[in-house]
C-alpha cells in the first residue's frame, strides 16, 4: 500500500476552489480525502473552507487571455475564393506605427461591435520587399508588415482577434492579413 502525501495549503485552496464549481454525477457522492500537512496548516484549511481567508495570489489573478490562433485551412480557402465575405478592409499604407496601431485598434473594435467576422488588414509589403531600395531617410521599410502580427497578439487586441493569417495573392498576399474576429459579448 502506497502512502499518499499530504497536500500543501496552496494545493488545498486550489482543490476547494475547483470543487466548489463542480457537481458530482447523478448517484455519486464526492469522496474527499484531504488532510492538511500539519496542525498549523489545518488552521489555514479551516479558514479556507469557512471562506474567511482569501485564495492564494495565483488563484486570485485574472484568467489568462485567450490565445490568437492561425486561420484553419478551410476558412483561408473560402476567404481566398470569395465564398466567405470580407466584412471590412483597413489599409495602413503611409501611416506611422502609432497612427497604424490606433487605426487598427479602433477599426477592430468597431467591426467587432457591428458583428463582423472576417476583415482584411492591408499593411503593404514595403518598398524593399517589392524590389525597391530603403527609404532616403535611412529608415526600415515594411515595418508595419512585421509589427501588425505582433500587435494582434498583445493583450489589448487578443480579446477581439480570434485568428489571423497571410492573405491570398488576390487580396494582397504577404502585404495583407485575413483576420477572424471573436464574437462580442452578448452576441449569439
Amino acid at each position: 500500500m502506497t502512502r499518499r502525501r499530504n497536500l500543501t495549503p496552496d494545493e488545498l485552496a486550489l482543490w476547494r476552489h475547483v470543487t466548489r464549481q463542480v457537481r458530482p454525477m447523478p448517484g455519486r457522492v464526492p469522496q474527499l480525502d484531504i488532510r492538511p500537512a500539519d496542525d498549523k496548516k489545518s488552521l489555514i484549511l479551516k479558514e479556507l473552507t469557512m471562506g474567511t481567508a482569501a485564495l492564494p495570489a495565483k488563484l486570485a489573478q485574472k484568467p489568462a487571455l485567450p490565445p490568437v490562433l492561425e486561420l484553419d485551412r478551410r476558412q483561408k480557402t473560402e476567404l481566398k475564393r470569395g465564398k466567405r465575405a470580407i466584412d471590412g478592409v483597413l489599409d495602413l499604407h503611409g501611416m506611422t506605427q502609432t497612427e497604424a496601431h490606433d487605426a487598427l485598434a479602433g477599426f477592430l473594435r468597431r467591426m467587432q461591435a457591428r458583428g463582423a467576422r472576417h476583415v482584411l488588414i492591408v499593411t503593404g509589403k514595403g518598398a524593399a520587399a517589392a524590389g525597391g531600395a530603403a527609404s532616403s531617410e535611412g529608415g526600415e521599410r515594411g515595418v508595419l508588415r512585421r509589427v501588425v502580427p505582433h500587435w494582434l497578439r498583445l493583450p489589448d487586441l487578443r480579446p477581439i482577434v480570434l485568428a489571423f493569417d497571410e492573405a491570398a495573392e488576390r487580396h494582397g498576399g504577404a502585404g495583407a492579413l485575413y483576420l477572424t474576429l471573436r464574437r462580442a459579448r452578448g452576441e449569439p
